[in-house]
């Protein structure tokens, strides 16, 4: 067969798609729609690598961390900042404070000029929050005027929350670590980044698969939209004079012209979701419009694999399809579906993971063809057995009410179209079932325990040096929801002066009242000017040597060591022994212990205090209030709150990728099931109108076509729900991770799908009440 025989077959398909009247645009809409879900959802990942970049670069572009201890002198072209990092309710809030000292000092990315003292240029999400009723709470925290916005350039999502504010003295702090001089903003050096381990390769690498091929598909179910109405069409061709061949041509070029009208449409989708993703934060994450350009030579291929997948989809279909000039054979009982071959796929997914059973994160890496082989059979494998089991379960299915009995009937006569419109849903909750194992099973490799108490305290305030600790104390005591206060602070001092090339043997010096000081040792017969010397902490031989009376130990400069001297603490005589106790942070501390009444001037001067913070949980907004008052207290002062245990970063940006991938591919399933609905729907309009136009009530059919939808959805969560746990269980084993199956994810999981199922279910009501009128008899 010719190449011209087959663009000339092809192009009268694609004119009868067009050109075949309503009903012939109704099809191909509906197939454009769903193909054109599909293809925006593939546009959108073919945009991630491009997505990436751009943040990355904006975050690189902003850096003012140097690498290295700068040693740069004040001049016209250097900058002070100092980070101000916090956090509103569950956002990141990124600030900085900015001192120029000089005119040619650098300007962060997306500002035009640095603000004053007192006035601050905010991200517009920032804007539109501190002038909403909800960014109230916040406006206490940020008592700065607003005088200008930050650029694109210098964020790294639309809704992320930043800002830069003057301010002034920030040059005697600059010995803290949050505050520096650079002269430029920007990475100075790279910054390597370490390789991911195997099992998170292996984890993106799934991620990808079970996100991706519920899409693949939905658009191969979307090109065969009309079928059954389609093949009657052909036997008209057979008619007069075409043969099999040329009738499957026509038929391809039909899909090909749906497949092709659904780029433009998945194009138009993109563009729109575009948009208004640049107006949304999922999971915390957000985009600029402009990141999400899909990488051309990806979005090529995709304009290129759809129609021929559509095409390559409408032949094999057929295949098992006889036409001819005076009807389609298919509606006589059509032939058993085996189930050997459907068994094949699977089997072929396990024996590709298989041999990598037992490798973990120490003995090598997976092989990532493997990987996504394997996990691509056993998702595709749901796809093909599927059918066979629609079909054997419908065939022994007994009698029932009428509506039981209609439902029966009709997946008896067309249990495949019942199958393909299932197909999606049951491979996305097989996918979703063995990711959630997944990460169940390797989450503790990835979760430590930070050793916080958190039964003894929910923050922790790190004061700036100098900060008198008791004031600020008293300041949280005062702030609704704060059951307790524990307050300490700490310098360290060493045998020579600070500065020294060598220091010598030095200890930490802990200030605190009595009450506190119980938080470190066990501290009896306490009084106002009592010193304590801790014993029992591990690796502690400094301590001893150094607690001799009269003995000059060198504090460490504070925040303002240009204008500091050097000042000693002496060893006083009758210093008491305590033993070390674990701390709410789970430390063992060393050194000595100071009650207020021994600190002197020079001490005070130099002490960084911590608080240590018992909320009360229940009071609405307790941390954020916490963080409002550390900002009034010292706007570098840093509120923190405790955790028992945290995730590592890759491991939570994998797991958040998830989640974003996952959200997407529920809307598309959603949507893509509510138009296989109604394309269902639309095809069995006549047939519902004469069943009303006979006196069938619509309660009846009603029922029966929320059966003909649960039947399938059943045995399609049932299987996904088996393939999923098997895909999980070797995966599992693939990390040599134990396998526990928490079944409660599991059938959490089924239970999502079941709720798309039966919100799309409901939403397809309204057309189906139209549609069963005695009126859709009427035809042309």
């Amino acid at each position: 067969m010719s190449a011209r025989q087959w663009a000339r077959d092809l192009t009268l398909g694609a004119r009868f798609a067009v050109t075949g009247g309503r009903e012939g645009w109704t099809r191909a809409l509906l197939t454009a729609v769903g193909v054109g879900l599909g293809v925006a959802l593939l546009l959108l990942t073919t945009a991630v690598p491009n997505l990436l970049d751009g943040r990355d670069r904006r975050e690189a572009a902003r850096q003012d961390s140097p690498y290295i201890e700068d040693t740069l002198r004040p001049s016209d072209g250097t900058l002070l900042i100092a980070h101000a990092n916090s956090d509103f309710r569950d956002r990141d809030l990124r600030g900085r404070l900015v001192e120029p000292e000089g005119p040619k000092a650098p300007v962060p990315p997306g500002v035009s000029e640095l603000p004053k003292p007192g006035t601050m240029v905010v991200s517009p999400a920032l804007k539109e929050l501190l002038a909403s009723d909800e960014g109230a709470l916040l406006r206490d925290r940020l008592p700065y005027d607003i005088v200008g916005t930050i650029g694109e350039t210098g964020l790294i999502g639309s809704q992320e929350l930043a800002w830069y504010a003057g301010a002034t003295g920030l040059a005697e702090r600059l010995n803290s670590p949050t505050v520096m001089r650079i002269d430029a903003f920007g990475e100075t050096q790279p910054n390597p980044t370490e390789p991911l381990d195997p099992v998170l390769m292996m984890l993106t690498l799934v991620i990808f698969v079970v996100l991706l091929v519920p899409v693949g598909v939905f658009i191969a179910t979307a090109v065969r939209f009309g079928g059954e109405r389609r093949d009657r069409r052909l036997a008209a061709l057979r008619l007069v004079g075409s043969d099999s061949r040329m009738t499957r041509r026509i038929a391809a070029g039909e899909a090909l012209a749906g497949a092709v009208l659904g780029l433009g449409f998945g194009t138009l989708f993109f563009l729109a979701g575009r948009e208004f993703a640049g107006s949304v934060d999922v999971f915390r994450v957000s985009v600029f419009p402009s990141d999400l350009n899909p990488s051309p030579l990806l979005a090529l291929l995709v304009a290129v694999a759809v129609p021929a997948a559509a095409v390559l989809v409408t032949l094999i279909a057929l295949r098992g399809v006889v036409i001819e000039p005076l009807g389609v054979v298919r509606t006589a009982r059509p032939a058993r579906r085996r189930l050997w071959w459907r068994l094949l796929l699977p089997l072929a997914g396990v024996a590709m993971l298989v041999p990598m059973i037992g490798q973990g994160s120490d003995n090598g890496d997976f092989n990532q063809y493997l990987v996504v082989g394997g996990v691509l059979c056993l998702l595709v494998g749901v796809t093909a057995l599927l059918p066979w089991i629609v079909e054997t379960v419908v065939a022994r299915l007994g009698a029932g009410g009428l509506s039981w009995q209609l439902a029966v009937r009709r997946l008896q006569l067309s249990s495949g179209t019942a199958a393909r419109m299932v197909n999606g849903i049951a491979v996305a909750v097989a996918g979703a079932i063995a990711l959630q194992m997944l990460f169940t099973g390797v989450d503790d490799q990835y979760t430590r325990d930070t050793g916080q108490d958190v039964s003894r305290a929910q923050m922790q305030v790190d004061l700036p040096d100098g900060v008198p600790t008791a004031p600020a104390a008293a300041k949280f005591e005062q702030t609704e929801g704060v059951r307790g206060v524990s307050a300490l602070s700490s310098v360290y001092a060493s045998e020579k002066p600070a500065g020294s090339e060598d220091t010598g043997l030095g200890a930490q010096l802990t200030v605190g009242g009595c009450e506190a000081l119980r938080l470190l040792a066990r501290v009896t017969g306490c009084a106002d000017g009592d010193v304590f010397m801790l014993t029992g902490a591990d690796y502690d031989t400094s301590t001893p040597v150094l607690n001799k009376p009269g003995r000059a130990l060198h504090l460490e400069h504070g925040q303002t060591a240009g204008t500091q001297k050097d000042a000693v603490w002496t060893v006083p005589s009758g210093v008491k022994r305590a033993a070390a106790v674990q701390d709410p942070t789970g430390m063992l501390n060393s050194g000595f212990l100071l009650t207020p009444g021994a600190v002197t001037p020079e001490i005070a001067q130099r002490l960084s205090g911590r608080l240590w913070l018992s909320i009360d949980e229940s009071v609405p907004d307790v941390q954020d209030r916490v963080r409002n008052t550390a900002a009034a207290v010292d706007p570098l002062a840093h509120a923190s709150t405790w955790a028992a245990t945290e995730r590592t970063t890759r491991f939570d940006s994998i797991r958040t990728g998830l989640f974003v991938g996952a959200a997407a591919v529920l809307v598309l399933i959603g949507v893509s099931l509510l138009v296989s609905q109604l394309e269902q729907l639309r095809e069995r309009r006549k047939l519902l109108s004469a069943l009303v136009a006979f006196g069938t009530r619509r309660r009846t059919l009603s029922l029966s076509v929320l059966w003909q939808t649960a039947i399938p959805i059943g045995l399609g969560l049932a299987l996904s729900t088996l393939v999923g746990t098997v895909l999980g269980v070797v995966l599992l084993r693939m990390t040599a991770t134990p396998v526990q199956v928490d079944w409660g994810s599991v059938l959490g999981m089924a239970g999502v799908g079941a709720g798309v199922v039966a919100l799309v279910t409901l939403l397809s009501l309204p057309p189906l009440l139209r549609m069963m009128r005695p009126d859709g008899l009427r035809t042309e």
